[in-house]
Formats: C-alpha cells, sequence, structure tokens
C-alpha cells in the first residue's frame, strides 16, 4: 500500500491587508469631530464669559443704584437740618448760604420765603394747581401741569445748570439769593460733600399749611407752635435726588417733615 504523501501547505495570511484596508477607508472622521469638539469647547467658553460679564455688569449697577440712593438719603436729612436751622439766621460753618439774615422766633422756614420758581430750593404751588397737574402733558413747554419736583423734562424745576449756583467745591457764595431749583448737599447746612458721585445730591422743599395736622393718632395737639386744631399748621415736604458714579443713576427720594 502506498500512501501518497502531499505537502501540506499552511495559508498564508497578508499582515499588511487589513491596514491597507483600514487606511483606504478613512475619509478625515476624526478631524471633523475634533473641529466640533472645538467648537463645542469655544462657545461654552464664550457663553461662560458672556455669563461673567453680565454678573459684573449688574453688580456694578447695583452698586451705582445703592450709591445714588445713599445720597439722596444723604440730602434729605440735609434738608431737614436746614429747615430746623433756618431760625438762627446764621451762616453755618462751611456752608456756602445762610437761610436768613437775622435770628426768628418762628421754626422752620419762613412760608413768605418761597416762590413758584423754587428760588433758594424753595418751591410754593397753591392746592389748585397741584389738583390740576397731569403727568401726560407736562413738559419743558408746559411746566404749569407740573409739580416741582418732577424731572427737568416734565416741566421741573430742578435747574441743572450748576454755573448758576452756589459752588460746593470750592465753597463759594455766588448766586446764593437768585438761583433757582435743587439746593446743592451742604449749600445752607455746611455739609462736606459726597466723594465718588458723579454729581452732588440736591433737594427742593415745598411748603404746605393744613389744619389738624397731628404726628398721630395718639396726640392731642396739632405740631405746630398753636394751642388748638383750627390753627394752620406748617408742613415741608421733602423731595431729594441722589446720582450714583455716573448721572444717568438718579434715585429720587421724598419725605413729609414736621419742624
Amino acid at each position: 500500500m502506498q500512501l501518497n504523501c502531499n505537502t501540506v501547505k499552511k495559508p498564508r495570511f497578508d499582515l499588511q491587508a487589513p491596514f491597507a484596508n483600514a487606511r483606504k477607508s478613512q475619509q478625515g472622521v476624526a478631524l471633523v469631530v475634533v473641529l466640533l469638539f472645538l467648537v463645542a469647547v469655544t462657545g461654552i467658553s464664550v457663553w461662560t464669559a458672556r455669563q461673567s460679564m453680565l454678573a459684573e455688569s449688574m453688580a456694578r449697577n447695583q452698586i451705582d443704584q445703592e450709591a445714588a440712593r445713599q445720597a439722596a438719603e444723604a440730602a434729605l436729612r440735609d434738608a431737614e437740618r436746614d429747615i430746623d436751622n433756618a431760625a438762627f439766621g446764621t451762616k453755618m460753618t462751611n456752608a456756602s448760604c445762610a437761610r436768613n439774615s437775622s435770628p426768628t422766633d418762628d421754626e422752620g422756614i419762613n412760608i413768605a420765603e418761597f416762590s413758584t420758581t423754587c428760588t433758594r430750593g424753595l418751591c410754593l404751588k397753591d392746592d389748585t394747581s397741584y389738583k390740576d397737574t397731569n403727568w401726560k402733558t407736562a413738559s419743558t413747554s408746559n411746566a404749569t401741569v407740573a409739580e416741582p419736583w418732577w424731572p427737568t423734562s416734565k416741566g421741573g424745576l430742578w435747574n441743572d445748570d450748576e454755573d448758576t449756583k452756589p459752588g460746593r467745591v470750592p465753597v463759594d457764595s455766588n448766586n446764593c439769593d437768585t438761583f433757582t431749583g435743587g439746593v446743592p448737599l451742604g449749600t445752607f447746612t455746611g455739609v462736606p460733600p459726597i466723594s465718588g458721585v458723579a454729581k452732588q445730591p440736591e433737594y427742593l422743599i415745598e411748603v404746605f399749611l393744613r389744619k389738624h395736622v397731628r404726628m398721630n393718632v395718639d396726640e392731642a395737639q396739632v405740631t405746630s407752635m398753636g394751642e388748638n386744631a383750627n390753627q394752620w399748621s406748617t408742613m415741608y415736604r421733602i423731595t431729594a435726588r441722589g446720582f450714583g458714579y455716573s448721572t444717568r443713576t438718579q434715585v429720587v427720594l421724598q419725605t413729609v417733615f414736621f419742624p
């Protein structure tokens, strides 16, 4: 018996073939993925930067608003001191002007000092005129229907021309008897100016005569010097506006004051 011993041929594998096929199938997909990833990272970075800038801007605006509010508060207190000190009739230390030329026995500011043009910051408007005020129609050309403390664009009497008012930095007495509009901080009291704000706060004082005016429901006597409830009582409405680090940032506060 003869065996046919044929040589068994081992299969030969081309180890380079798979890699060659892989190279043929590559079409730059990895580059596209990397580019998309970079675009996504860039978008997230830009969004984060914008959010950070927005938060910083909001914080800056809030600080600016708070500075204006505190300035307006300072002007309110300054106006109250102005009313209380008027009876002394003397010029306060570091003040630009004196409210009265001589001492008086009256509390507060004499009503004769008030005018319809808000001379020296003292505004007078009769009750009928207050009743006829109209915000919608008020303007610089129609100021008769405006209240004194309204914005200048609405016929208010603040007078934004600083050159017509007494100076505070440095202190001078120019225009003390003739200026109109808002009273800069410290003009009659000598309070030092506020640093860091675009413009010093200022105030207007309006006078009202009322009967039966009491400080609270527990008081049985009117707040004026009178002894009976039929006597006219004097009260003042103070409106103050403060400025922040920019004149575009304004806060207006208002209070009623009894001397």
